[in-house]
């Protein structure tokens, strides 16, 4: 069970810090987004041992991290750009190959948290 939080309207250059609660940690977990008219794609993943993956387009700007002792997945989202507006998803169980966790999709999903950036 996965539940984000977080999202809203903010200016280009800004900044906006997302949340998800979940109730069972897998070894990879991440934060996936769907923008207009692009399918879903992967933005960070973390791995059990806190190595960091993100995809070109957010990397210098986004920051994954994770509280274990919470149970809570953060995504701290900075420099935010027009073109980073979409709706924003939690996932656990992300697919994985040799141990390294992949941004390509993941068995399990939040319900989404809106990001809008205006110009």
């Amino acid at each position: 069970h996965l539940v984000e939080s977080g999202g809203g309207s903010v200016q280009a250059g800004g900044s906006l810090r997302l949340s998800c609660e979940y109730t069972e940690s897998t070894y990879c977990m991440g934060w996936f987004r769907q923008t207009s008219g692009k399918e879903r794609e992967g933005v960070a993943n973390i791995d059990r041992h806190e190595r960091r993956r993100y995809t070109g387009a957010v990397k210098g700007r986004f920051a994954i991290s994770k509280d274990a002792a919470k149970n809570i997945l953060y995504l701290q989202m900075d420099s935010l750009k027009p073109e980073d507006t979409g709706m924003y998803y939690c996932a656990s169980d992300l697919y994985e190959y040799g141990g390294v966790c992949e941004l390509t999709g993941a068995n399990n999903w939040g319900q989404g948290t809106q990001v809008t950036v205006s110009s």
